[in-house]
């Protein structure tokens, strides 16, 4: 091992933004220190031990507990020069914010269900609906997915999680059913990721805008026959995989006898330069509410 590979915990702490402290503790604590050992001198740091307190801090930001963090990061060495940068984490916009993110995580982790219903309900009621997704639900569901991603495990997690998501949108008060829904969701052929679609459903519900939600892996053909059934203004359809993003699929929305007003194809799975002529891609879910209540005004 060269000097040039060799760091002193000062080096360390100023790399990843910690104090010397926190790395003593991480070592004392979790087994997370340095494993270089050259006689007569202090132990140094290697790359690989900087990796694994890098795996470690990402998921501390995430919510993950410190000590299932740094087991975490010791048992992945193999696979951390694969790890992406920077790791999605769960990164909100006040203190507020990023307690309620880190509390739905370590609840969700817990499969603790009632705490997880319990907290989505809370961010939704006392947030709203755009502010809770955007905030505090996506980046906790997006985190979990990573981590599945990249080890196969926490599918018991996210299963939870999305339930109780769910569970929570649905709940949010409808409008009464003598106003006409005028648009339409669904999700695209072969989808099955639906909670950003019913999202999109219970924002427009709290503003008291009916929609007609089709859910996930809707066919072309039951698409273009809800089309002519029901006249929509606005017709939105989510992709979250780009095997699932055919823009083949939103031709017979398009070419419907009474043509919504505005076509939208939402999620990461639509590929921008493929899509049909007069179709809108919006990119956030303020959009997607501003693009499709402008075609009920």
């Amino acid at each position: 091992m060269t000097a040039a590979a060799a760091y002193s915990a000062g080096a360390v702490a100023r790399r990843l933004g910690v104090a010397v402290t926190t790395l003593r503790t991480w070592h004392q604590r979790y087994g997370m220190g340095p494993s270089l050992h050259e006689p007569g001198h202090h132990r140094r740091y290697t790359e690989q031990d900087i990796e694994r307190l890098e795996v470690m801090q990402r998921l501390i930001v995430e919510g993950v507990a410190p000590s299932e963090a740094a087991r975490w990061a010791l048992s992945s060495a193999s696979a951390l020069p694969a790890l992406p940068s920077p790791v999605p984490s769960i990164a909100p916009s006040s203190p507020d914010l990023v307690a309620a993110a880190r509390g739905l995580h370590r609840a969700a982790a817990r499969l603790d269900a009632p705490a997880v219903r319990q907290r989505v309900a809370a961010a939704v009621h006392d947030l709203g609906v755009v502010v809770a997704w955007d905030e505090v639900l996506r980046p906790v569901l997006a985190a979990i997915g990573h981590r599945h991603a990249l080890t196969g495990a926490l599918v018991e997690v996210e299963h939870l999680l999305s339930g109780c998501v769910s569970a929570v949108f649905g709940a949010v008060p409808r409008p009464v059913p003598t106003i006409p829904a005028q648009i339409l969701l669904a999700c695209a052929d072969e989808e099955q990721h639906s909670l950003p679609l019913e999202a999109v459903g219970a924002a427009l519900a709290a503003s008291g805008v009916p929609t007609r939600m089709l859910g996930a892996r809707v066919p072309p053909a039951a698409l273009a026959t809800a089309v002519r059934r029901t006249g929509p203004a606005a017709v939105l359809v989510w992709s979250q995989l780009s095997t699932t993003g055919d823009p083949g699929q939103l031709e017979p929305v398009l070419a419907a006898p009474r043509r919504p007003i505005v076509v939208a194809a939402a999620g990461p799975g639509w590929d921008a330069a493929a899509l049909p002529a007069g179709v809108s891609q919006p990119a956030t879910l303020t959009e997607a509410l501003v693009l499709l209540t402008a075609a009920i005004a």
